[in-house]
């Protein structure tokens, strides 16, 4: 299937709400966090305006966001410090992660991959490599192809998760969850994929 056009974040941010942006962290890095499996510095990859960060940071993690979107990228600022918050947030490519010359024990993306192109799969993957060393985590969200076709984010199948991080991460875990948004009270139908850093 061929890749959908990527939509003009920057413009949705400066327009409106985006779906996505709900006002709080996603149900499912509230249950990791929860259950201990975030643990040190920790970088959300495609923060949006912050609230997984933001929470984050709050439960005591030396929190950075980064996100394409310099918009969202403001209002994570002053949500930070509106809520005397050090999380850090910074307008970054995801593809080149390298050249934030940190390491991270714990990474987070929500609703980042399944808006790359194919061709940027395994870039994406040799980045997150760049800034995690050999055990720590990625836990990725995004929509699966259980989601019916309409509009919204490419649907993701489990198999394409594992060929992206084949040889750089280990698939621990891939479970099906919801993603929430304003759309929908029941949420997307999405996966949690636990990534573990070889």
């Amino acid at each position: 299937m061929p890749d959908a056009p990527r939509p003009d974040f920057e413009a949705r941010y400066r327009q409106e709400t985006p779906p996505w942006d709900i006002g709080r962290p996603q149900r499912e890095v509230v249950r990791l966090e929860e259950a201990g499996l975030i643990v040190g510095p920790i970088l959300d990859v495609g923060c949006g305006t912050g609230e997984n960060a933001l929470y984050l940071a709050a439960r005591g993690h030396p929190a950075m966001g980064i996100d394409g979107a310099p918009t969202a990228i403001a209002r994570a600022r002053e949500k930070a410090a509106a809520r005397a918050l050090a999380a850090e947030f910074h307008v970054w490519d995801a593809l080149q992660l390298g050249r934030l010359r940190k390491r991270f024990e714990t990474v987070i993306d929500c609703g980042l991959f399944h808006v790359l192109t194919d061709e940027e799969r395994r870039p994406y993957a040799a980045a997150l490599a760049e800034v995690t060393a050999p055990g720590s985590d990625v836990f990725l969200l995004c929509f699966s192809d259980a989601e019916p076709p309409g509009p919204g984010p490419r649907r993701v199948a489990d198999w394409e998760l594992r060929d992206a991080f084949r040889s750089i991460f280990v698939v621990r875990d891939l479970s099906a969850v919801r993603l929430e948004n304003r759309l929908s009270p029941e949420g997307a139908r999405g996966w949690l994929a636990r990534l573990t850093r070889i």
